[in-house]
């Protein structure tokens, strides 16, 4: 029976599952973001008013633009720039807190006709 080397065995079976925990997590910030940012123009807020290009537009652009920026910046930093997994994964987090206040930012900005406090 041979002793196989666990550093250089397991290293690449961990990137790929924190690659997909990264891809995991932006799909969960982007469903997130949109459930609570986009709730007052699907439902409706000024007199029955909705305004369906949120779900058209805004929930795909969330939903698979998160997951792709997550991909995107892990495959950045671990395989272009070589940063230790625990390092890219601080990065990571930081960037989907970046992204995911960018999206609730302008989620505000296209609900803000829906609320009843800036009607008027």
């Amino acid at each position: 029976m041979a002793i196989r080397e666990s550093s250089r065995d397991e290293k690449p079976l961990t990137r790929g599952w924190a690659g997909c925990l990264a891809v995991v997590g932006g799909f969960l910030a982007g469903a997130v973001v949109w459930t609570a940012g986009a709730g007052p123009g699907v439902r409706g807020g000024f007199e029955g008013e909705r305004d369906l290009s949120l779900v058209y537009v805004e929930l795909p652009l969330l939903l698979f633009g998160m997951p792709a920026l997550a991909l995107a910046v892990w495959a950045l930093l671990t395989g272009v720039l070589r940063v230790k997994e625990g390092v890219g994964a601080l990065v990571m987090v930081a960037v989907l807190a970046l992204a995911a206040w960018a999206g609730m930012e302008w989620l505000d900005v296209r609900t803000a006709p829906f609320t009843p406090e800036n009607r008027w």
